[in-house]
């Protein structure tokens, strides 16, 4: 045997070259794995923050040497660093929080009156006094912060902390930046105003404080003994030369509580256009003042259950959200909502108070409601001393803790401005103060992926929402309508873009001449190196207004393009089969293209014509439930009656048919085969019409569900635009895999008497399905991770609406449009991460279940 034909041996270079790419392509592969993970990791570990509670951390508890007298309000600096109690009297007890330590305080002179009904704004600052002899005073409780130099911290004072010292009247901090803050309270008192006509003592009283730049306003409602209800509206000027302060005071007498009504409790919203009173037993009026020169009693309501008596009663941030408190422990919110016909007793102003949210009781009756000056968040106290701080909208306890004095006195209680700490104070003196770590009150899973009853909303929904145009606005932010958006734009992207891939690859693949496939195939890869950015913007500023301007044309498109091919298919039968040979190939795929810009041309001509006839000349303003739903649902009709009608003639006259053309000669076969195929196409319109005709006069219209009012950025440009960076990706793979089949399989098939038709349905396509199936789901990862296309082109609305005309927001799109506004470690900031997490863990379940549907259809294949 020569040398040359026996065994050959490896090069040593070849063996240990393999081996190194064995151990790089392991090593790199764990690597990519391990990189998933971490990331994964990493987002896992940003977001588990939102589902965290708040927790204490530190706790000061004391007694103060002066005990307060039936206290009537609680002070907190914005800095936790000074306390303030008033008590009846108008005597006032300021301390060191951290310590205990009291520092002076001037007191309000009441001038000796008794003081029988007292309020505080939400901002925690103004307050009002009522007075047994009918009148009202308002008065002004403030923290005087300073910031000062290192060296301007005073000598000689007494230490309370490491960061805190007093010299009796203020205490000073030492603050990053070589700084000190100098904080001191302040009271200051109004003239007094008189409010009860007939001197009676006020009996309950609620008051707002709004600041519009230089002109404060006060609101305050008030009920005498007598059961006088009055609103007075104070508004105040400030002149710039003199500094002086003048007000001008408006008194809107309220209409009288009901005869017997015993009112313990008045609250006022900021707008002043609703005042709600009501009774220890739960019943409760309110009172309409939409109309100043004609307040109107506007309904009667039971805000507690039988024998469960009302213990507090206020609004939180908004004045939107009333909270109701009871004996039993139980925490309630209602909202005022229009339009309810539940009521049995409707109301004169057509609205209603509902109640919204139930919180878990508590142990004992509630004797304390305080709200946050800046979130929706409250603290409740109970008669066992128990505290919980809840938030309104997420309907999360954020923290439980119980005072030290726990039973032994009724509690007083101040909420920081920042939700940092909580301060109680018993009716014995005894003090707790809890420092707190509350980041992301507003998020739990029911606010991410639930529904939520937000204040404003006539019912639960799935909202996101992120910043808003006032300090009391709420942030929404519910994933739902970003991931519907998600997926709505992926559905439509693909609708567009697997039918076109897939029939593109089985075309080049099957029937293309091999030097026509060799152009067509670089040409669509190409496709897929254009920038998202690039579609994005020509989708946004071209196509949109395009589509906008000739919706009817680019409706009827749909129809009439397909027509086009089918048309120039049966027209190409009537060539000599010679010529059809001769020009089969690029001539032949020219004429293709020629019959869809055809198609598209025919479309544009006859758009205004079909607009006219069918939708009224104005398909925009007919989507918009005005008019007869038949013709739409003629055109939804169509496909699904082609299809029946097709399948029912092939099934029972389609042999006998092939067979009858075999033995007609050209053109006689392609003529009568043309005649065919247009009578079935008068047909299917001819019932599709009549379908839709019966589905119109029972009450089907689509119109409201999955087509509606046109905007300008919608799903159908997402859809085009979005499609048209899929096709590429799905065609290449596709055609890839059909090429990958045996050429043997198509040989026998061939030599079995298949036409290239049935061999490609029945033969080519089923041992490449899993290659396609492989191909489909890359193309549907590319479209739910797509970013600059859904941005630019679908308005960015994050709601959730079938309608194909109307706009979306993605995931990805969500985490480009807020990511700007977002602060690091922020609740935002926090859900960003989430959305991705989410966006991941879809990618992640695509493909692993298109990874296990692929493997089952190769093993499939392999057995052929």
């Amino acid at each position: 045997m020569p040398e040359s034909l026996g065994p050959k041996k490896t090069r040593p270079w070849v063996l240990i070259a393999d081996q190194l790419a064995d151990k790089m392509i392991t090593i790199g592969g764990t690597f990519v794995i391990g990189a998933v993970l971490a990331m994964m990791v990493f987002l896992v570990y940003e977001v588990i923050p939102l589902f965290r509670g708040g927790y204490v951390e530190s706790h000061a508890s004391y007694k103060l040497e002066n005990q307060p007298h039936e206290i009537k309000s609680l002070f907190t600096d914005d800095y936790n660093t000074i306390a303030l109690v008033l008590d009846r009297k108008g005597s006032a007890t300021a301390w060191h929080l951290g310590t205990g330590k009291q520092v002076s305080v001037p007191a309000f002179d009441f001038k000796g009156k008794e003081v029988t009904a007292f309020s505080k704004a939400l901002d925690g600052i103004h307050i009002a006094a009522g007075f047994s002899d009918g009148t009202v005073q308002f008065g002004k409780i403030t923290f005087v912060v300073e910031i000062l130099p290192e060296e301007s911290f005073p000598a000689g004072l007494t230490r309370l902390d490491d960061r805190d010292s007093t010299d009796g009247r203020a205490i000073y901090s030492r603050i990053p930046g070589k700084q000190v803050r100098r904080i001191q309270p302040e009271l200051q008192l109004e003239d007094e105003i008189a409010v009860s006509a007939e001197h009676s003592p006020i009996r309950a009283m609620d008051y707002r404080f709004g600041e519009f730049g230089e002109r404060p306003v006060k609101t305050l409602v008030t009920v005498d003994n007598n059961g006088s209800v009055d609103l007075l509206i104070v508004t105040s000027r400030l002149n710039l030369f003199t500094r002086k302060l003048t007000s001008d005071v408006t008194k809107i007498a309220l209409p009288k509580v009901p005869a017997g009504a015993d009112i313990e409790y008045v609250v006022l919203n900021e707008r002043a256009d609703t005042v709600i009173l009501a009774e220890r037993s739960g019943r409760a009026f309110r009172i309409s003042v939409q109309d100043q020169d004609n307040p109107i009693m506007a309904e009667e309501v039971k805000l507690t259950d039988p024998d469960v008596f009302l213990t507090s009663l206020g609004y939180l941030l908004g004045d939107k959200s009333l909270v109701v408190a009871a004996s039993d422990g139980s925490v309630k919110v209602f909202y005022l909502v229009s339009g309810d016909d539940s009521s049995a007793v409707p109301s004169a102003d057509g609205k209603t108070l509902k109640l919204a949210k139930v919180f878990p009781p508590q142990d004992s009756k509630i004797t304390t409601f305080v709200p946050s000056k800046q979130t929706k968040a409250f603290v409740t106290a109970d008669s066992q001393g128990g505290i919980n701080l809840r938030h309104g909208s997420s309907e999360k306890t954020l923290l439980q803790t119980r005072a030290t004095a726990a039973g032994q006195g009724a509690l007083s209680i101040a909420l920081s401005t920042r939700l940092d700490g909580i301060l109680a104070v018993s009716s014995d003196g005894t003090t707790d103060f809890w420092k707190l770590h509350v980041p992301h009150p507003e998020t739990s899973l029911k606010t991410l992926f639930g529904k939520i009853w937000y204040e404003g909303y006539p019912e639960p929904s799935y909202t996101w929402q992120s910043t808003g145009a006032t300090d009391a606005f709420e942030p929404k932010l519910s994933l739902v309508p970003l991931i519907f958006g998600t997926l709505k734009a992926t559905f439509y992207s693909l609708l567009f873009a697997i039918p076109l891939a897939l029939f593109g690859a089985v075309y080049t693949s099957e029937f293309l001449p091999g030097e026509v496939r060799g152009k067509v195939k670089p040409v669509m890869e190409v496709m897929a190196s254009l920038p998202s950015v690039v579609l994005g913007f020509v989708a946004a500023l071209v196509l949109a207004p395009v589509v906008e301007n000739w919706i009817a044309a680019v409706v009827l498109a749909f129809v009439v393009t397909p027509l086009s091919l089918i048309i120039g298919a049966y027209l190409w039968q009537l060539l000599p089969p010679q010529m059809a040979l001769r020009l089969d190939g690029r001539p032949k795929f020219l004429a293709m293209f020629f019959m869809v810009g055809l198609g598209f041309y025919t479309a544009y001509l006859v758009g205004p014509t079909f607009e006219s006839v069918f939708f009224g000349g104005n398909l925009r303003v007919w989507l918009n439930s005005t008019g007869d739903a038949t013709p739409i649902l003629f055109l939804l009709n169509i496909p699904l009656v082609a299809g029946i009608v097709a399948y029912v003639v092939t099934r029972f006259h389609g042999y006998e048919y092939s067979n009858y053309l075999k033995g007609l000669a050209m053109p006689y076969s392609g003529l009568i085969d043309f005649a065919r195929w247009a009578a079935l196409a008068v047909l299917v319109c001819i019932i599709a019409y009549g379908i839709a005709a019966f589905m119109n006069a029972i009450g089907l219209d689509p119109r409201g569900s999955f087509i509606g009012t046109y905007v300008q950025r919608n799903t159908l440009i997402i859809g085009f635009a979005m499609g048209f960076a899929v096709v590429p990706i799905i065609y290449t793979l596709a055609e890839d895999a059909l090429n990958s089949v045996p050429e043997h399989l198509r040989s026998a098939s061939l030599g079995c008497g298949a036409t290239p038709w049935q061999t490609a349905m029945w033969i080519v396509i089923p041992t490449a399905i899993s290659g396609i199936f492989s191909a489909t789901m890359i193309g549907m990862g590319r479209a739910v991770g797509e970013t600059m296309i859904v941005v630019m082109a679908t308005g960015n609305t994050p709601i959730i609406d079938l309608n194909i005309f109307s706009g979306l927001r993605a995931l990805s799109a969500n985490i480009a449009v807020e990511l700007p506004e977002a602060p690091k470690d922020g609740t935002l900031y926090r859900v960003l991460f989430l959305t991705g997490l989410v966006l991941f863990g879809m990618t992640f379940i695509i493909n692993t279940v298109a990874e296990l549907v692929r493997l089952r259809f190769r093993k499939k294949a392999m057995e052929l």
